[in-house]
């Protein structure tokens, strides 16, 4: 191995002062140094550059040194160029120089370089370069890594020398790679060749042709002569060279089509919900349909799991922007709407995001719109899907609900959006808007003028803001073309918000309707970010152009839609200046208004330059051809018109305001105002003289083509248009956005050549993902430099700023991430880290979509007889230029091969996919200022023709046409070969298709071959003549491209279009030599395209030659026709069309299936003809189709000649033919194998096959290790782990000790019971199972992915590697805590762990949550099924519509092979010729067979009925017999279970499709099919996967796990060892078995239902069954006992999933002994049990009432309870009247009797919905205990103070004592240990009762003591209880105190007790002082008397 280094010491005598740097490319692979700064003469690199090479250095190969001077804001300039030929290097092998740079002119300059060179074998100094890989190079730089590509010819990859540490400076050269295969390095030629490289300072530099075809050609000897390049699409339009840009072949606009969507939701149950003792409903609505649950009564958390289903068949756009509402109502009846209790909003875009489309049981928050300060009113559990066509969801197995309601974790809110989501208003704010069209005719506006005198504007805009289903309005301006609005629209939503986009829309007012004239979407993902140092939405003040249908104002618009922002726009109606901002409110401030409504508000007006400032900008284009016409215009004179915004438009653009004059900006000068409004046509003042706009080219009549297209003759004269326009100068917007589009680009060519490298097989696709992440990371840097410079310019807007940081960050990161990426790319990670590096692809393109218009795009339209006919949309950002190369757009001063559609629906379908016209259009667009270059990029030899008014002859004047006085004549030479999967155009399947090839004004067509799709035409088609205009060189870089059309013939009428696809040719001048490398061209795959799909490939090959002075004679020869039969039809020349060899094709002729009628005829006597490459062999004649449709002979073959290369291997075609009378035939079906890959034999590998005997010594040495083995192997829940190498009795002495160690054994084991065991509980614990295996694959997916993105981040360097894992471990900490306390609330007790493994006692079967065929490849390891199709394929989508093309099936399959075949296979022993290598396969007579259906249940059926429910029954058709089970429907389920069997007796082949269909029963009427799916069981039955009956897990003879198979496991294995011809089974002593040399072990003893033990050989050959696979050669996996789920499909909704079933299917064959009877799997009956609930006491219950007399607080208590659910079997306690204290005393019995099934954890209740339902629908509902309290009013409504809810399966122990009850028992339910009554049976405690208060916290109102007692109906009946304090077992009385009697029946006593009791002290006071006071009054009275009596004298 060897390497090139180049030290690059100094560059001396350089002119000036300056930063330089220097570039170094050898064999196209360029490194730059680093930038000398500031260096006068001599700049210093001193720089190694090391290419390691593969092959030999040749000795005239170049090495190119180019010095620039650096420069970091404009392009480098060149200073000179250092060329030398290193054949002194290879040949010593060491060179040092000094030697001057020849500048542009090629003359010597003074500079020169100093270099050393050197040339060695690799030895350790220079590293080690092996396998493709470039390790540890010691260097003198920080870090040096290799940078690789597809070398070019080396094949290997190269070194870099550019280090990551530093950011490179200057331009990094990127490495553009066309072409997919070795020999695509031809087109790396077509790269400028370096002498314009001053011109674009980082266009990599790449060697002169002639090397590279020196080089190509020591190449081409190694080369197989086969080798092809697989070009898709994006490899013939690469484009390599910067003259031409690629066009884009995707003609139909996709996005305004309708498409078919279901909205499923699932409304479950609700919690929380605020409010007491309500009656909720939940309503859903999306968009205009609403639907409602049933009511429940008095809950706030209700049960509903209603199913809803919502149908819409609209466009993508506005199904996305469809508003998902859930809103919870309170008490809602016929006479009243109900009080709404909160909503909840999502648009359906968000869902669809959603991994599969879907959340699934999942909380939605509600919040109350009115009331924004409230919080959250309540939680609803739903699920909500979307599905689209062709998606498939994939439902979480729906067992047992057990890991319930952590509320928290599992919110409806997509990831990263917080649980707590906070109000803010969103403010739109429209300032004003201008450009808007007329939107009323003239003639009104002449009658209005007449009246009323006064011209006036015709449109009366306003502006409709929406978002998340709210519309807001701003006020009509009347009369306006340039209305002034500066009003804001305020929303005032959650945040973030989950709708995505806002939809702004100007509309005109008129009295009839509103119209839209315009329409805008905000995408609010583009105007934010959630990161760290993310920002709030924002946006401008920013103009947003808007794009619609023609100006043009017609009554009926036929393109409305347009305007209303579905589909494409077509023209330009107006740009509407808006600002949006976001602010989050803070709910707690009191001045808030707390509703949300939509308000709007005047702001103030903003300056002008807000927006940026004015510039004017110039518009060149120039059309160098127009060909492909559609002739349908017709003849008129054809011109084409460009417009940008309006300017240019001259029919409807311009609609000048009247009132310019009165609304005068201040400051600003009259003649800039009229300059922005009026359209460029008028004459404007410029700088160059009076520059008059001219917007559209001459018309010219147009010439005729061909049968098809006309084109105009332009010939040398190339018309020209000019367009000057004055726009705000955002260019800065538009570079940011060219640069990360340009990355992208690059990113997806890499990606698609990886793809190809995969698809293709070939070498190191590896290598070539490195490269791309290479381009990547150093895209990425380039990037953060050139935007950084982006400094303030005026009109720079928040979010510019804001988006310009955060692209900034991402793409640093980014390119980190490649970095990081890259080194972590091995062979065998190649593809997940290609996934990972789509993401990436992704996002850029999410980044380089900027929210923020500035410039308008372009238009063009083809104009005839003054009527708009088609148009192509430019986006302005593509042609805009910039002295930056990577900043400009990608078409800017390019020629663009651009089709012009029709507008509009017109669009849509066949109109939309014929060309209207092909432009070969120039354009450039940029400030006026810069227009010296805008001629640049045109291709050379030209003169300019100035426009005759131009007197001045001013040099700058646009020229009005071009003349190319240059004209070279080429021969094309179309070779086309083949194509392949065509689409289908005629009614019987196939097509008669020819092509069609356009070059320039030329077209020819090829032959019409009839009847394929999978045409050769080997035929060589030669354009002669052919004129180009421009320079050769040029030509030979950049030809124009040659489109190719497929179209079918058919034989009245125009041909009809298949396809096109777009190819470039290989060109050679007259002076180049023809031959290798480059000559002959090799063929190359093409896709072709129809509309958006693909419709086939065409392999060809093209080149153009060029005619000298010598004439044709010149050019190679053509040979002439060869065949005589096709006449003058050219082949494809020997070196061109592949070369063949001799295979042999063997056809397995097996039968027909399912023929449908042709023209109402049966199909009889039907044959197969196999066809490929023109050879064949038919099928013998089956002579009864009816009787028996399969074929005596079974195997036929035929030979013929193919490519060697497999990737060109011709399809093979199937055809079946019904032979009629007299001789007719007529086609039935056919199918096309596109390829054969999958059919090719390859000879099987000795040493795989004899792989078990020399492992043979090994395992009879040492028995013991394989015993390990197979130890290990089993499965863990198995019991034959537990078995093995242990008799029965230990592992029964093992059980039972294991039930003495458990605690409450008495339960467990019952539990347990074999008689409690049936097939269901089999069925639930495999649930179990599947759901666990299930939930560790998602952790342990999710925690791979966290680790990758962990690495990522830790060595993507600026990412501080302390920073990120925390947050990592925090999510991981988080989940880890939840998945703790679900775990302890799954094992009941905080023991849960321990009593787990219990659940692996019950044997268990496989449940496949999707089809068996999925799981087992279709079952088609030896038997194929061809669909055979029939009729016009359809253009919906294909899988959609292909099923009802399909008219049969043929089974068969097909084996192909080189020859001569090797001996070895022939000599076997037992080799029957004539079954060629089908050897072993069983016969295809009819078989008699017993076939058993067992359906289990049914989900998620699509609803059948007005009630949003159905009436399921099962109906089972096989051939003729049908099995309808209608009288068993199950009432008003979405979700039944059938648990039946049938069986059915069928005879293969006749009856092997079996259907098995839900049907919907209706009472009057047909009944309706909900869905049905469709089982081939033939396949089944003859795969080896043994798909009849599964093997059990474990072989008993009785009991719930019985063995179903007539063949016990030892004969089935017999059986498979004599087909497989294997040795054994031999049974050996100690539980062994010997089969194909390997030993398994088992347990050797059976029980029968006596108890008794006999010996048995059977479960040892059962342990080779489950072990089948691993038995070399024969092996695999056999298919296991199993339920299948699979999904049920209606034939009207095509591709879309009406609900699943499981099931599965057992086969007998009828001939072996008879099967048992089948197993019972009918449903569970619930049982019947009796929960009496005694309340004893309450205690501390909340006071309500106040005593009228005393204000006295007390409650009259009593105890409601019921079990959820049913409300109507309530039972109420009597009444504890005037409890003072809260206490209260029953005594009192409540009695629910219920049906209960244990496995599903549900009460069963059977119920009438309504009056007028027929029959009784069956609920299941959770058990849950309800216990209210209330206080008794007499004459107002009961009071409710408190209640608790009880799960019976997991509830909180009570407390001992009122006083240890608290209302921590509710809070922490998670933590605290839980009991279920059903393990428990009687519990007595105390719970708290709870409500909510004022402030929405949770506060105790109340204490119950309560026992539960559960007891089954048996023990109920036997000692049966009382209601109430009733007999029988009357509880005694409650000890109630006196006071609790009505105060009024004794009221002296109350007044009495309450007085007394309260008041002794105050009355003993009162009574005191009235004494004191008697005393004294009598003191008084009797004073005057004492003293008159004391004074008169006693």
């Amino acid at each position: 191995m060897m390497a090139l280094m180049v030290h690059l010491k100094t560059a001396a005598d350089l002119r000036g002062k300056g930063d330089r740097i220097a570039k170094v490319t050898f064999r196209g692979l360029s490194f730059y140094s680093r930038v000398a700064e500031n260096c006068d003469e001599v700049a210093h690199f001193n720089e190694m550059f090391r290419w390691p090479i593969a092959s030999r250095l040749d000795g005239n190969e170049m090495l190119e040194i180019q010095v620039y001077n650096y420069s970091k804001v404009f392009s480098n300039r060149l200073v000179g160029t250092f060329c030398m030929v290193l054949q002194k290097v290879a040949e010593e092998g060491h060179v040092e120089l000094t030697d001057t740079l020849i500048d542009d002119n090629n003359t010597s300059i003074k500079t020169s370089v100093t270099i050393e060179i050197r040339y060695q074998s690799m030895d350790g100094a220079v590293g080690v370069w092996s396998d493709g890989e470039f390790l540890d190079v010691p260097d003198d730089r920080d870090g040096m890594f290799a940078f690789e590509t597809d070398s070019l010819l080396s094949g290997q990859s190269h070194g870099s020398g550019t280090s990551p540490g530093r950011s490179l400076q200057g331009s990094i050269p990127t490495f553009r790679k066309a072409g997919k295969g070795v020999f695509s390095a031809m087109k790396l030629g077509k790269i400028k060749s370096s002498r314009d490289d001053h011109k674009k300072g980082d266009e990599p530099a790449v060697l002169d042709l002639e090397d590279l075809d020196r080089k190509t050609m020591r190449l081409a000897g190694d080369l197989d002569p086969d080798t092809i390049s697989l070009a898709s699409v994006t490899a013939v339009t690469t484009n390599v060279s910067n003259k031409r840009s690629k066009p884009d072949i995707k003609m139909e606009p996709s996005s305004g089509r309708p498409v078919d969507y279901q909205i499923s939701i699932t409304v479950i149950e609700a919690r929380q919900l605020i409010g007491l003792n309500m009656d909720p409903v939940v309503c859903v609505e999306i968009g205009d349909d609403k639907k409602y649950t049933s009511m429940k009564e008095s809950t706030n958390c209700p049960y509903y799991n209603e199913y809803f289903v919502f149908d819409f068949h609209v466009p993508p756009d506005v199904m996305f922007d469809k508003i998902i509402k859930l809103s919870v109502i309170h008490s809602k009846n016929l006479l009243r709407s109900g009080t709404l209790v909160g909503t909840f909003k999502m648009d359906v875009g968000t869902v669809y995001s959603q991994p599969e489309h879907q959340f699934y049981h999942k909380w939605a928050i509600m919040s109350d719109p009115d009331d924004i300060t409230a919080g959250c009113k309540g939680y609803v559990k739903c699920d909500i899907a979307v599905v689209g066509k062709g998606d498939n969801i994939k439902t979480p197995h729906k067992a047992n609900e057990t890991d319930e309601d952590d509320l928290e974790g599992n919110l409806l809110l997509p990831e990263g959006i917080p649980a707590e989501r906070q109000w803010a208003r969103f403010y739109v704010k429209i300032h004003r808007a201008e450009g808007l069209p007329k939107m009323n005719t003239s003639i009104m506006a002449n009658v209005k003028k007449a009246f009323i005198g006064e011209n006036r504007d015709l449109v009366d805009p306003y502006v409709q803001v929406q978002f998340a289903g709210q519309k807001g309005k701003t006020s009509v301006q009347k009369s306006s073309y340039e209305p002034i609005w500066n009003e804001q629209v305020v929303f005032t939503e959650l945040f973030p918000p989950l709708c995505k986009r806002m939809k702004v829309q100007i509309r005109d007012s008129d009295k009839v309707n509103d119209v839209a004239i315009g329409t805008h979407f905000v995408d609010l993902r583009k105007i934010s970010n959630d990161g760290d140092k993310g920002f709030l939405p924002t946006l401008g003040p920013a103009w947003a152009n808007m794009y619609g249908s023609t100006r043009h104002y017609t009554l009926m618009d036929e393109h409305q839609d347009l305007n209303e922002g579905l589909g494409e726009g077509v023209s330009f109606r107006a740009r509407l200046l808006l600002s949006i901002a976001v602010e989050i409110l803070d709910t707690t401030s009191p001045e808030l208004m707390s509703s949300t409504e939509v308000q709007v508000e005047s702001v103030s007006n903003i300056s002008e330059s807000a927006t940026g400032k004015m510039d004017e900008f110039f518009l060149f284009g120039s059309c160098l051809e127009a060909t492909m016409i559609d002739r349908k215009i017709g003849d008129k004179a054809i011109s084409f018109e460009i417009t940008i915004g309006n300017y240019g438009n001259q029919i409807d653009g311009v609609s000048k305001p009247l009132s310019t004059k009165k609304k005068k900006k201040d400051g600003e000068s009259e003649e800039e105002e009229s300059e922005l409004i009026q359209n460029s046509s008028e004459d404007e003042a410029d700088e160059d003289g009076d520059l008059v706009s001219v917007s559209s080219t001459p018309p010219m009549k147009p010439v005729i083509t061909d049968r098809n297209y006309f084109h105009l003759p332009y010939f040398e004269k190339k018309p020209c248009v000019y367009i000057k326009s004055w726009w705000q100068d955002q260019r800065r917007r538009l570079y940011n956005s060219n640069m990360m589009d340009k990355i992208a680009d690059k990113l997806e060519e890499g990606l698609n050549d990886v793809q190809e490298i995969i698809k293709t097989e070939k070498a190191f696709p590896e290598r070539r993902l490195r490269g791309v992440l290479e381009e990547l990371s150093v895209g990425c840097s380039r990037f953060v430099i050139l935007a950084n410079k982006d400094l303030n310019q005026a009109g720079r807007t928040k979010l510019d700023r804001e988006r310009l940081k955060s692209c900034m960050r991402e793409m640093d990161s980014m390119g980190q991430q490649a970095k990081q990426i890259r080194t972590q790319v091995k062979k065998n990670t190649v593809r997940d880290k290609l996934k990972m590096v789509q993401n990436f692809l992704q996002k850029l393109r999410f980044l380089a979509d900027e929210p923020q218009h500035s410039i308008p795009d372009v238009f063009i339209w083809m104009m005839s007889n003054n009527k708009r006919i088609a148009y192509a949309r430019i986006p302005s950002k593509d042609i805009l230029y910039s002295i930056v190369d990577e900043e400009t757009g990608k078409d800017c001063g390019k020629v663009k091969a651009v089709f012009l559609k029709l507008p509009g629906k017109k669009g849509f379908g066949p109109a939309g996919w014929t060309v209207q016209a092909k432009l070969e259009l120039y354009l450039w667009l940029g400030l006026n200022k810069q227009r010296k270059d805008f001629l640049n990029g045109l291709p050379n030899g030209f003169e300019e023709i100035k426009s005759a008014k131009m007197d001045h002859g001013l040099h700058s004047v646009p020229p009005v046409s071009l003349v190319y006085n240059m004209k070279q004549v080429f021969q094309l030479r179309a070779h086309m070969y083949q194509a392949r999967s065509l689409f289908a155009a005629d009614n019987s399947g196939l097509s008669d298709p020819f092509a069609r090839v356009f070059f320039s004004t030329h077209s020819q067509v090829t032959e019409i071959l009839s009847e394929t799709l999978c045409p050769t035409w080997d035929q060589l088609l030669v354009f002669d003549d052919v004129e180009l205009f421009g320079e050769a060189s040029e030509l030979r870089d950049d030809p124009p491209i040659i489109v190719v059309e497929i179209y079918d013939q058919d034989t009245v009428g125009k041909a009809e279009f298949i396809g096109r696809t777009f190819a470039k040719p290989t060109i050679k001048m007259c002076e180049e030599y023809y031959g290798p490398p480059r000559f002959p061209p090799q063929l190359e795959y093409y896709q072709i395209y129809r509309g958006n799909c693909t419709a086939g490939e065409l392999l060809a090959a093209f080149e153009l030659l060029q005619i000298g002075q010598g004439g044709r004679a010149d050019l190679p020869p053509l040979e002439g026709p060869t065949d005589s039969e096709r006449g003058p039809i050219l082949p494809v020349p020997l070196g061109i069309r592949p070369i063949l060899s001799r295979y042999r094709i063997e056809v397995l002729f097996w039968g027909l299936r399912d023929l449908k009628r042709i023209n109402l005829a049966q199909v009889d006597r039907p044959r197969v003809d196999i066809e490929c490459a023109g050879r064949g062999v038919q099928s013998v004649l089956i002579q009864n189709y009816k009787k028996n449709p399969n074929f005596s002979t079974l195997v036929k073959w035929f030979e013929v000649d193919l490519p060697e290369n497999e990737l060109l291997h011709p399809p093979l075609n199937i055809r079946v033919v019904d032979c009629r009378a007299f001789g007719r035939y007529t086609l039935v079906g056919t199918h096309a194998v596109s390829s054969l890959r999958r059919f090719i034999y390859s000879t099987p590998d000795k040493t795989s096959n004899n792989w078990a005997t020399a492992g043979d010594i090994n395992t009879d040495a040492d028995p013991l290790v394989r015993k390990m083995d197979t130890v290990v192997k089993l499965d863990a829940t198995s019991d034959a782990v537990v078995k093995v190498d242990m008799t029965e009795e230990e592992s029964d002495k093992d059980k039972k000790k294991k039930k003495k160690k458990k605690k409450g054994g008495v339960e467990e084991e019952d539990e347990m019971d074999e008689r409690v065991l049936d097939w269901w509980s089999k069925y639930f614990a495999s649930i179990e199972t599947l759901k666990e295996t299930l939930r560790a694959q998602e952790t342990a997916q999710a925690e791979a992915e966290e680790r990758e993105d962990l690495e990522i981040a830790a060595e993507a360097g600026d990412i501080k590697p302390d920073d990120l894992p925390l947050k990592g471990s925090k999510t991981r900490e988080k989940s880890k805590e939840k998945k703790s306390s679900r775990d302890k609330k799954k094992g009941q007790a905080a023991d849960g762990s321990d009593k787990r493994p219990v659940k692996a006692k019950v044997d268990e079967l496989m449940v496949y949550n999707k089809e068996l065929e999925s799981e087992y490849g279709n079952f088609e390891d030896w038997l194929h099924t061809f669909n055979l199709y029939r009729g016009k394929a359809g253009d919906d989508d294909e899988q959609a519509m292909d099923d009802d093309r399909i008219v049969g099936r043929f089974k068969g399959s097909l084996c192909m092979y080189k020859l001569p075949l090797s001996e070895e296979i022939t000599r076997e022993a037992g080799f029957d010729p004539n079954m060629g290598m089908f050897q072993s396969i069983p016969h295809n007579d009819p078989i008699n067979v017993l076939v058993r259906v067992y359906v289990v249940r049914a989900a998620d059926l699509h609803p059948a009925d007005i009630n949003g429910k159905a009436d399921p029954y099962v109906v089972i058709k096989l051939g003729k017999s049908e099995v309808k089970d209608k009288e068993n429907y199950i009432s008003k389920q979405l979700n039944p279970v059938f648990g039946k069997s049938f069986d059915i007796e069928a005879t293969f082949p006749m009856e092997s499709m079996l259907t098995v269909s839900v049907y919907d029963w209706d009472l009057v009427g047909t009944d309706d099919l909900i869905g049905e799916t469709k089982i081939d069981l033939e396949n089944r039955f003859y795969s080896k996967y043994r798909a009849t009956c599964g093997i059990s897990s474990n072989y008993s003879l009785h009991g719930y796990n019985v063995w179903r198979d007539p063949m016990k496991p030892s004969q089935i294995l017999a059986k498979l060892c004599k087909d497989g011809k294997i040795d054994g089974p031999h049974y050996g002593p100690g539980g062994k078995v010997k089969v194909a040399n390997r030993i398994f072990l088992g347990p050797t003893e059976i029980e029968n239902e006596n108890g008794l033990k006999k010996q048995t050989e059977e479960h040892l050959a059962l342990t080779v069954l489950t072990h089948w696979e691993e038995i070399p050669r024969v092996g695999c996996k056999l298919v296991p006992e199993h339920v299948e789920t699979r999904p049920l499909l209606n034939p009207d909704k095509p591709g879309i999933e009406q609900g699943r079933i499981e099931m599965w299917v057992d086969m007998f064959p009828m001939d072996m002994p008879a099967p048992g009877p089948a197993i019972d799997t009918a449903p569970r009956k619930p049982k019947r049990y009796e929960l009496r609930v005694i309340i004893w006491n309450t205690d501390e219950v909340k006071l309500e009432d106040d005593d009228y007399f005393t204000g006295e607080k007390s409650s009259d208590i009593f105890v409601r309870g019921w079990l959820k659910g049913q409300q109507e079997d309530k039972q109420d306690t009597d009444v504890h009247y005037h409890s003072l204290t809260g206490e209260g005393n029953f005594n009192w019995r409540f009695v629910f009797p219920f049906d209960y099934l244990m496995a599903e954890e549900k009460i069963v209740i059977s119920k009438k919905e309504s009056m007028f339902s027929w029959d009784e629908t069956e609920y299941k509902i959770p058990p849950r205990l309800t216990l209210q309290v209330w206080d008794a009013d007499h004459f107002s409504a009961d009071d409710f103070l408190g209640a608790i809810e009880l799960d019976l399966n997991r509830f909180p122990r009570g407390a001992k004592t009122a006083k240890q009850c608290s209302l921590g028992m509710i809070r922490n339910e998670q933590e605290l240990p839980t009991i279920s009554i059903f393990k428990q049976k009687r519990v007595k405690g105390w719970w708290p009762f709870v409500a909510r208060d004022e402030n929405d916290e949770m506060e105790l109102t109340g204490k119950v003591e309560a026992e539960l007692h559960l007891v089954t109906a048996e023990e109920a009946e036997k000692s049966p209880v009382g209601l109430g304090r009733n007999e029988p077992d009357p509880l005694e009385k409650p000890n109630r105190p006196d006071t609790s009697l009505m105060w009024f029946l004794g009221p002296l006593k109350s007044i009495r007790y309450f007085i007394w009791h309260n008041y002794r002290w105050l009355i003993l006071k009162v009574l005191g002082l009235i004494l004191l006071l008697l005393m004294l009054g009598v003191f008084l009275y009797s004073l005057p008397g004492y003293l008159v009596k004391k004074m008169l004298g006693a």
